[in-house]
């Protein structure tokens, strides 16, 4: 009778265990789910960065394709000088007013 009491009270810590166990793996597996998808998610964001940034090198590059281009075809010629003027409208005349020459 005394080893019934022991085996029966080691089957219910055994259940018991057993629920716990049964318990942790589902919350592993709802964790496991969240994980993939945000994993998912940011693989997504991070192949539409790479897109962007492949965009905008393209765009850089043919700007600067178009920069260089612009100075090949370009009928006026900058002076010797390593310095280039840069004009704007003022708001208060319509004539174009120095702004600043910068050093290249």
């Amino acid at each position: 009778v005394e080893k019934n009491l022991k085996l029966e009270e080691k089957i219910t810590m055994l259940q018991q265990q057993n629920e716990e166990l049964r318990a942790r793996i589902e919350q592993n597996t709802v964790i496991t789910r969240q994980l993939s998808e945000e994993n998912a998610n940011l693989q997504e964001y991070v192949e539409k960065e790479v897109e962007e940034k492949k965009k905008l090198s393209r765009t850089n590059e043919e700007l600067l394709w178009k920069l260089q281009e612009g100075d090949a075809i370009s009928p006026v010629k900058l002076p010797p000088t390593s310095s280039t003027s840069f004009y704007r409208c003022s708001s208060e005349n319509s004539s174009p007013a120095k702004v600043r020459t910068l050093r290249r």
